[in-house]
């Protein structure tokens, strides 16, 4: 078994928000920490350096192999267990669970400015329970925390990506007054002023969402405002939200909002540039993501010409790799994928952020006669944050005739 320690790129966070220096990921502590004193914000940021250890207990090349990636095979004792028979509930699913230990809201889009030319947008707010529910209640103190939240932000054009990451720490129930969380209805999710919010009165069914982030660093202003309307239904993954992730039976509740029209405008370079494009919104708790021996995944949503949509995933492990995934036609209807039914297979990679990563792949569905090539459309997608990470835009191919077939995003973990 290997020892795990924090891993260099939190020493690197925690150092670079104690110092004032800016860090390649932008990292934010700022609202915080911002005229405490020195030992209260040393404390803000162990509270945060405390979430990426139990997340991240380990250098992402450096996995504790009977944890998974990232600790996320850990088991769950003590909290709130995702499994087979669970329903999901609107909108009160919306919003966080508590007694789940990890959950995100987490969105990327594909988008294109007045002349054509691609950009790629992701905004990912990621929700980390402290002590278990079960567990006997700490001594209150003006530091306690139950949940530490942190939120991603990242914007890609051409050869550019900008990317940002913040913290925030939650006690108690989630109020409008709290530096970061999420309220069910309206919908509000939020950490800072970087937020994405109902447009529509109740929001129960997230129809109309507006996303609004900015960050700086040593190149400048970076972040965009976005407007998301969904022209079809919410679509639960799995067995009617239940999506297992391994032979063992862990798994995770996951629904999405895969319909998104997207308009608004980025700012990146001094420049601010009218957008549109097509977004699309995971939404996913557990308490146990993965079994201990998986070390990563490969997870793919897809916006196809003909209106369908694909979400599919690939958990690698030590003996065999666990695939799952939907497909989704126009008018939302879903059929549950397991590897019966899709193929994933890499077909070539390239040296990144001293990885080998895989950017071009053949995804097979025999039963849809589909057989594609995804290609991401630039390499250099590293998400330089304390869990670091791939994600960005890819292009889809017929296999055969080269055809265009559409577009997505793909993140990678635990290369």
């Amino acid at each position: 078994m290997k020892t795990c320690g924090l891993n260099p790129a939190l020493n690197h966070a925690v150092g670079a928000a104690s110092a004032g220096a800016p860090s390649r990921a932008s990292v934010h502590f700022k609202p915080v920490a911002q005229a405490l004193p020195a030992k209260a914000a040393a404390t803000v940021c162990l509270l945060c350096g405390l979430f990426i250890f139990l997340l991240s207990a380990c250098d992402d090349r450096n996995n504790n192999e009977h944890s998974g990636f990232a600790g996320l095979g850990a088991a769950g004792e003590g909290y709130a267990e995702a499994h087979a028979g669970m329903t999901l509930n609107f909108p009160e699913d919306h919003g966080p669970h508590p007694d789940f230990r990890i959950e995100w809201w987490y969105l990327t889009a594909n988008l294109q400015d007045e002349n054509g030319e691609p950009l790629g947008g992701q905004w990912t707010l990621f929700r980390q329970a402290m002590p278990p529910p079960t567990a006997e209640p700490a001594t209150p103190g003006p530091w306690a925390v139950e949940q530490i939240w942190m939120a991603h932000l990242a914007l890609s054009r051409g050869e550019q990506h900008r990317v940002a990451e913040r913290f925030a720490r939650g006690i108690g129930i989630v109020s409008a007054t709290q530096q970061a969380g999420v309220m069910a209805q309206p919908f509000r999710a939020w950490l800072d002023n970087w937020r994405l919010e109902s447009l529509s009165g109740s929001g129960e069914e997230l129809d109309q969402l507006r996303l609004t982030a900015e960050a700086e660093d040593e190149q400048g202003s970076f972040g965009y405002e976005l407007v998301l309307e969904a022209s079809g239904p919410l679509v639960r993954h799995g067995i009617h939200g239940f999506s297992q992730k391994s032979a063992d039976g862990q798994g995770s509740m996951y629904y999405s909002q895969p319909f998104y029209r997207v308009s608004g405008e980025v700012w990146l370079n001094g420049e601010r540039l009218a957008v549109s494009g097509q977004a699309w919104l995971d939404r996913e708790w557990s308490s146990q993501l993965l079994s201990e021996r998986q070390t990563g995944w490969d997870w793919f949503s897809l916006h196809l010409a003909s209106g369908h949509k694909l979400m599919a995933f690939r958990l690698r492990g030590d003996d065999n790799d666990y695939v799952s995934g939907s497909w989704i036609t126009p008018g939302g209807e879903v059929t549950a994928l397991s590897s019966e039914d899709i193929t994933l297979t890499s077909l070539k990679s390239a040296g990144v952020a001293g990885r080998q990563i895989p950017v071009r792949w053949q995804l097979t569905l025999p039963a849809q006669n589909l057989q594609l090539n995804v290609s991401a459309d630039h390499p250099n997608r590293w998400m330089h944050t304390s869990v670091p990470y791939w994600e960005g835009t890819v292009s889809v191919t017929d296999a055969v005739s080269g055809a265009p077939l559409g577009q997505g995003y793909l993140e990678m973990t635990g290369y």
